[in-house]
């Protein structure tokens, strides 16, 4: 991410050093799984949708602890994977609104309030933000090179009621205290940032 890009890096001592957690991220451009992975304190396992494990990138994704994901139905073998690396206190990432959009935490999906409330572990929520949004020359789906990236962590946080139901109810009341946080994190990060 170095070479390519200029990444700024704010509160990455906000993430636990040891122990299971979960990297909440906005996701409105190609980079921003690449980007947090390479600029994380601890090495970081996200759900990836299947489509992208074609050819080359298939062996290297797998090889770096990226897990498989088929959106189309319910992914048991994604869900227990993933769970896997939490029980093993290792660093799951997830995209909290489930696609690429406008990176801004208005419609997130239950799975985050899941796996969260299912494994105890908090999350810390992080904006990926661009110092610019035009694309590149070579390919205008990537930043331009050279351009600066800010990655900001935000402090930890449990979502549940700790009651330790995971009721739908509970689930989506989690969901909803999770949208909250995510959100003022996003317009703080902003604000340190300069953006």
């Amino acid at each position: 991410m170095n070479t390519l890009w200029r990444p700024r890096v704010l509160g990455a001592w906000q993430v636990p050093a040891t122990g299971p957690v979960i990297l909440a991220v906005n996701h409105a451009h190609y980079i921003d799984g690449p980007m947090l992975m390479g600029t994380s304190p601890r090495p970081v396992h996200f759900l990836i949708k299947k489509e992208a494990f074609v050819g080359p990138l298939d062996p290297f994704l797998t090889g770096i602890g990226q897990l498989k994901v088929d959106r189309s139905s319910p992914d048991r073998t994604a869900v227990t994977n993933a769970l896997g690396v939490l029980e093993n206190g290792g660093v799951l990432g997830i995209f909290p609104e489930g696609t690429r959009g406008d990176g801004d935490f208005t419609s997130i999906r239950a799975g985050l309030a899941y796996f969260a409330v299912r494994s105890g572990a908090p999350i810390v929520p992080v904006a990926v933000l661009r110092s610019s949004e035009r694309g590149g020359r070579l390919i205008p789906a990537l930043p331009p090179l050279r351009s600066r990236c800010d990655v900001v962590f935000g402090e930890p946080f449990e979502p549940g009621d700790g009651s330790g139901r995971r009721t739908r109810k509970a689930l989506d009341e989690a969901t909803v205290r999770i949208q909250e946080r995510l959100t003022v994190h996003l317009e703080n990060a902003k604000r340190l940032s300069g953006r």
